[in-house]
């Protein structure tokens, strides 16, 4: 047995040296007798690390054993901003994605990352797929991307190639139960070239940890956001707190956007998935979503620099997508999508 899960099962610290130990291991199996044992090993110990989330050195030291293997993205690109949520809380459609498009529409250079569905019923990429938006493959990939449209989806490339490592190893076996677990951690385990991040934490043991792990993320400074309805999104109608690492910033019910609405008007539309989406960037979904966009896209402007006000950035944000210039955006991507699939003709 491995001392990392040994430590692990015992309830101790496991130090960087020995998470490097690990994933050395790992890289280095060979097929053979050895399969199950490996196969076991692995699931033991995500399954020691997703039922009680460890201590913050331990942590830490698992994120960078992690993060340190990954390809290194170049440098950030100025002013721009990732939205990323660990999941879990109200189901609500997908309004990381939405106020993405929509704080790159006011001009705010975004490149976000995701994931799938785990506890909602479409998770961001589900959702990409569906509307036919490419995900970048590489990140001279998404630098083309930002570069041309203001606005990047990452794809997988992003995250640590050792998780695909680690999953080929649990086969038959699959993350899925684990999702929590990858949730959580998934946001600060991807590689982004942004100055800035704005991650929403459904709940209170997610906060704790994050709190912990933000500060020690390389290359882009990390905010926090929480509120009292348990979403991970910024709300117009709950009391809303950001944890920067310079302050915490409380956003009260109805200090930005009006307190109107409930969580019932950001639900989750799975039998019209892309037909409800395409109506909430176009400001045609009620008016507690496009206030609930605009407020997240808003956070966005601020967390990148472009804006200093909420006020300015949140009518700055409303007037976007009353003009329908986040829809127009999609269509764009859209359309890049379909270029970049049709046949070439001799």
């Amino acid at each position: 047995m491995h001392p990392a899960l040994t430590a692990l099962l015992a309830g101790h610290d496991v130090d960087l040296d020995t998470w490097r130990s690990w994933w050395d291991q790992l890289e280095q199996r060979t097929p053979g007798p050895a399969r199950d044992s490996d196969r076991a090993q692995a699931a033991a110990l995500l399954a020691a690390l997703a039922t009680r989330l460890p201590g913050p050195d331990t942590l830490a030291a698992f994120t960078t054993s992690l993060t340190e293997r990954s390809p290194h993205p170049g440098p950030a690109h100025p002013a721009s901003v990732n939205i990323v949520g660990t999941g879990g809380g109200p189901a609500t459609f997908n309004l990381s994605t939405a106020a993405a498009l929509t704080a790159a529409a006011i001009g705010v250079p975004v490149v976000k990352t995701g994931s799938r569905a785990y506890t909602s019923s479409a998770g961001s990429i589900d959702l990409l797929e569906r509307l036919g938006i490419t995900l970048t493959s590489s990140h001279t990939a998404t630098a083309d991307h930002l570069a041309r449209h203001g606005i990047a989806f990452a794809g997988p490339h992003v995250y640590p190639p050792a998780l695909t490592r680690l999953a080929r190893v649990l086969f038959p076996l699959t993350l899925k139960p684990f999702g929590r677990l990858l949730n959580t951690l998934g946001p600060l385990l991807a590689t982004v070239p942004v100055t800035a991040q704005l991650t929403g934490t459904s709940a209170a043991t997610d906060l704790d940890a994050l709190r912990h792990l933000a500060p020690r993320t390389p290359g882009r400074t990390v905010w926090l956001a929480t509120n009292t309805a348990g979403a991970d999104e910024l709300l117009p109608f709950a009391d809303n707190t950001l944890h920067t690492p310079d302050t915490t910033i409380h956003l009260p019910a109805g200090s930005v956007a009006p307190t109107g609405g409930t969580l019932a008007d950001l639900a989750p539309h799975p039998e019209d998935l892309t037909g409800h989406f395409l109506k909430a960037l176009a400001g045609r979904a009620g008016p507690t979503a496009t206030h609930t966009i605009a407020l997240n896209a808003a956070a966005l402007a601020l967390a990148s620099g472009r804006h200093t006000h909420w006020h300015t950035a949140h009518t700055a944000a409303l007037d976007a997508l009353a003009d329908g210039a986040p829809l127009a955006l999609a269509t764009r991507l859209r359309a890049d999508h379909a270029d970049h699939k049709a046949p070439a003709h001799a």
